[in-house]
């Protein structure tokens, strides 16, 4: 019996020592399985890709602030407010900017009648020489006659010397004259009533009424929703007072900071998947990266980070990475201005920049809302140089 019970312990020991040896060896191939499952997944997919949750959806915000002191008297749009560009936003009382427009005006037009004065007035001293010179032709013939007689006894010297005071006379008339006709000319030469500096002062002074007249009417310059609205009717407002802003929520783009460790292999132009908390998982944006920061986000901090310190902590910076988004997921799934958002990077191709190499070639973002207020201006100048100009020769329109 006891050597059965010796027989059997044996045997469950081997059984035993068998199944550790098969465990440790299942164990052991699991971990080269997972050791191999890491590094294709690295090799195949993690060191190609760098992703971050420190990105936030970013975009213009169009202040809206006046040019020109005015009073609230109307608010076209509250926040939330879709707006068009050129769409008015904001109403001054007009009375004082259309009083300083109406100055302007009688004073452009009492310019332009002063300076076609100015031509009549060469004209005029055009045939004062002429008589001037008649005259003194006129006075040289009657001493040349007189001086002929004298020389013969026919008339007594008293007269020949009058004859010579009337030609001193003349000739100092004539050169009087002549000063006159260039002091005048001086004044028009070379312009026409348009071109004419006076007229082109009081221009300058008209288009910059009809601006702050204008500009009592505040329009939105871009498309956007309205946000921040701070203004009231009734509001007394100073040129660059904050009003309200215009978002365009079709031009925005994520702000994404990655850690100065993960920029090694990114470039401009690389793909980014985007998902955004607003819609979780189930919507995912495309987009390209855009641009590489030109410094970490401590570096343009407003009270930037001082290192030269005995106590100084190596901190892991963060550079900003602009993404710009796909336009039509973002029309599809239109995001808002601060949102978080998580974003992935593609490094498969690296052929692009690290820095862009080109400078615009063309305004990034433009409008031309306020152009004809100018054209606008130049028009009624135009319109009251030709109407105050009848029967001027030198008239010119702009």
């Amino acid at each position: 019996m006891a050597t059965t019970s010796s027989a059997d312990d044996t045997t469950q020991d081997l059984d035993n020592q068998r199944k550790r040896k098969t465990w440790l060896l299942a164990l052991a191939l699991l971990i080269v399985v997972a050791g191999g499952a890491v590094w294709a997944w690295h090799e195949l997919y993690g060191r190609w890709s760098e992703e971050t949750d420190d990105a936030y959806v970013n975009g213009n915000v169009v202040e809206i602030t006046p040019l020109v002191t005015g009073t609230v008297v109307s608010i076209g749009a509250d926040d939330g407010d879709l707006v068009h560009e050129g769409q008015v936003l904001l109403e001054f009382d007009p009375s004082d900017a259309e009083v300083g427009l109406q100055a302007a005006e009688a004073k452009l037009a009492r310019a332009v009648r002063q300076v076609r004065g100015l031509y009549s007035n060469v004209d005029g001293m055009k045939a004062q020489v002429a008589a001037r010179q008649a005259e003194l032709s006129k006075a040289q013939e009657n001493f040349n006659r007189r001086k002929t007689l004298a020389a013969g006894g026919a008339i007594s010297q008293e007269e020949l010397s009058h004859a010579r005071d009337d030609l001193s006379s003349a000739q100092s008339a004539l050169s009087n004259a002549r000063q006159q006709l260039n002091t005048t000319t001086a004044l028009v030469d070379d312009t026409v009533v348009s071109s004419h500096p006076e007229v082109m002062a009081a221009a300058a002074e008209l288009r910059q009424a009809y601006l702050n007249n204008a500009r009592t009417t505040l329009v939105a310059p871009v498309t956007g929703y309205v946000a921040k609205r701070t203004v009231q009717l009734g509001q007394r407002l100073q040129p660059g007072t904050a009003t309200m802003a215009v978002i365009p929520l079709d031009q925005l783009w994520i702000d994404a900071n990655f850690k100065e460790t993960q920029l090694r292999n990114m470039r401009i132009g690389q793909p980014v998947d985007i998902v955004a908390d607003l819609y979780g998982s189930d919507v995912k944006y495309s987009g390209t990266i855009d641009s590489l920061g030109a410094g970490t986000g401590s570096a343009f901090a407003l009270l930037p980070a001082q290192n030269a310190t005995g106590n100084w902590i190596k901190i892991v910076q963060r550079v900003p990475v602009r993404i710009h988004i796909n336009a039509e997921q973002l029309a599809k799934h239109p995001l808002r201005i601060g949102l978080s958002t998580q974003v992935e990077v593609d490094l498969h191709d690296q052929s692009g920049p690290v820095l862009a190499q080109q400078p615009p070639q063309k305004a990034s973002f433009a409008t031309q809302v306020y152009d004809r207020q100018l054209v606008e201006a130049d028009t009624l100048i135009s319109k009251l140089i030709h109407d105050n100009s009848a029967g001027s020769s030198k008239t010119a329109q702009r």
